[in-house]
């Protein structure tokens, strides 16, 4: 029995405007229409011996995953929160010490299939039979890796050389190689002794956690503390955060794989790609006779090698050729598909001005349904909103602006200070300035209204909640 553990985490800031920090490329759908990256990760287990997933995800994208693995058929998805992010080894730890516990006294150590969320694999049936190759190895001892036979001369990705034959695609660890120059990279494409670092792992848990102690043994005290302390909530497996934040920042490859002298790699041909930048999602995405891979309202003419995302409206192009077009609602990105890698700089510069443009998108995601600001101006803003049924929102109170609700479709039941009604369609109410109040949806569809705030400040940091059924403060 296998025990997958999908790691969730970071931001996807090359793939900015698309990948927001609270809404990043894991949780978009990049390459299928109708399943995100974290979705087509979880679906590619099926037909694998393998219990449900356990993943490891940032605090501020519980809500977002914990949706996604419910749309997925997880119900009760085990999420392990990280407070802060600390790379790969101390999040590979939280889940192997998760897994060696409730393996409890079981003589066999649980094998552990990491993956990242964020991977396309075209080849399901490949990345299954690798995975099948590895289990034996790890059966063993062994720390196996998954390398990525190389198509090209790629500078964006680590190397590993390929060592003494174990068996069949398997191979020792000869050694881990950084991002290399392109000439460097042409000479480890043409020996044929080396393949791409894909970041997918299958070992036993308490292998893993030997490893650690041996060679990291600072990291495995810190999260055995934070994992000792931690607290349930929900289906959510609080880790500490004072005492995970003080757990030095490290990848598995730096902190345990380069160092074990247990490391195995099998070689894995399954159409992968990390999708780190436009580029590579205009790679591996369909095109017209022109090289063009468009998606959404666009309308080209003498149009070449050219990506193009409408979200929202019709974009047009007229004699352009290797560029990258990205429209969401809020921003626009243009550029060149030679300089992708450098959107990741335009992102920092909107954080460093004070922006708001790289944290979320006009639509933001909350539990209980999505709120998009449609406008907005000096003392007012203007929101649609949309409860799922059952759902709720907070119970509580603004210092600083007041609220006027109207219903568009569906029923909303409102507390307003001591009185608590119900407001359906064209229907609406007002709720003041310091007033206790909260919305519901007591309906079986879906509740849409438009929210009009009024008030000296309207930013979301001024909400003081009473009672949340979500656990949030």
């Amino acid at each position: 029995m296998i025990h997958p553990v999908i790691m969730a985490g970071g931001t996807g800031s090359r793939l900015w405007p698309l990948s927001r920090q609270l809404n990043p490329k894991q949780f978009l759908k990049l390459t299928d229409d109708r399943l995100s990256m974290l979705q087509l990760t979880v679906a590619r287990l099926e037909g694998i011996d393998a219990t449900d997933p356990l993943l490891i995800c940032n605090e501020e994208h519980r809500f977002l995953a914990a949706e996604q693995m419910r749309q997925s058929g997880y119900n009760d998805a085990r999420i392990i929160l990280e407070p802060c992010g600390r790379n790969t080894a101390p999040a590979i730890a939280l889940a192997a010490l998760q897994l060696a516990r409730a393996a409890d006294d079981s003589a066999e150590d649980p094998l552990m299939l990491v993956l990242a969320a964020d991977h396309l694999i075209k080849n399901v049936a490949a990345f299954q039979q690798g995975i099948a190759s590895a289990v034996p190895l790890a059966r063993e001892g062994k720390l196996v890796t998954f390398g990525i036979v190389p198509g090209h001369a790629e500078t964006g990705y680590g190397y590993i050389q390929r060592g003494k034959q174990l068996a069949g695609d398997s191979f020792v660890v000869s050694r881990f190689v950084e991002k290399p120059d392109l000439e460097t990279a042409e000479k480890y494409l043409a020996s044929g002794d080396f393949l791409w670092n894909s970041g997918m792992f299958l070992f036993g848990a308490r292998r893993y956690l030997a490893e650690l102690e041996k060679h990291r043994p600072d990291i495995l005290a810190i999260c055995q503390a934070a994992l000792e302390e931690a607290s349930e909530d929900l289906h959510f497996t609080r880790v500490n955060e004072s005492i995970f934040a003080e757990c030095p920042e490290d990848s598995i490859d730096y902190a345990v794989m380069e160092k074990t002298d247990s490391a195995a790699v099998v070689s894995l041909d399954a159409g992968w790609s990390d999708i780190g930048s436009w580029s590579a999602l205009w790679d591996v995405s369909e095109k017209d006779p022109s090289g063009n891979s468009f998606a959404g309202d666009v309308m080209a003419h003498e149009t070449a090698s050219t990506l193009v995302r409408a979200d929202s409206r019709l974009v047009a192009t007229v004699g352009v050729k290797d560029l990258v077009i990205i429209e969401t609602k809020d921003a626009l990105l243009v550029a060149h598909k030679d300089r992708v890698q450098d959107v990741k700089k335009v992102v920092e510069r909107i954080k460093g001005d004070g922006r708001h443009e790289h944290m979320n998108h006009r639509e933001v995601y909350r539990p209980w349904g999505v709120y998009d600001s449609i406008d907005n101006g000096n003392r007012y803003q203007v929101k649609r909103i949309t409860v799922k049924p059952g759902a709720k929102l907070s119970v509580q109170m603004h210092h600083h602006r007041a609220e006027h609700w109207i219903v568009v479709s569906g029923t909303a039941k409102v507390t307003n200070g001591e009185k608590t009604y119900l407001v359906t369609e064209n229907q609406s109410t007002y709720i003041p300035i310091g007033q206790i109040h909260s919305l519901e949806n007591p309906g079986v569809i879906d509740l849409e209204l438009i929210e009009v705030q009024s008030g000296s400040y309207l930013g979301e940091d001024d909400i003081v909640r009473f009672k949340d059924i979500y656990g949030r403060t």
